[in-house]
């Protein structure tokens, strides 16, 4: 039963075609590379914030164990 239900829920080939229409229709032609820049800025800002955390924990790691 759990299948039936997980395959209703998911878009087909159809419904991704206008799914993206609507997008289209919606932000324009001349909308969506700035649509698509900013969501690639923001995944990489949030992958540069994601790595700085990572480094300065490990080097507080590495502190910890000198002290």
């Amino acid at each position: 039963m759990f299948n039936n239900l997980f395959l209703i829920s998911l878009p087909g080939g159809s419904e991704w075609i206008l799914i993206f229409l609507a997008i289209l229709l919606l932000f324009g032609g001349k909308k969506i590379p700035e649509l698509m820049r900013g969501i690639g800025n923001g995944i990489r800002e949030f992958n540069n914030a994601k790595n700085t955390a990572k480094k300065e924990i490990e080097e507080g790691i590495k502190e910890e164990k000198k002290n």
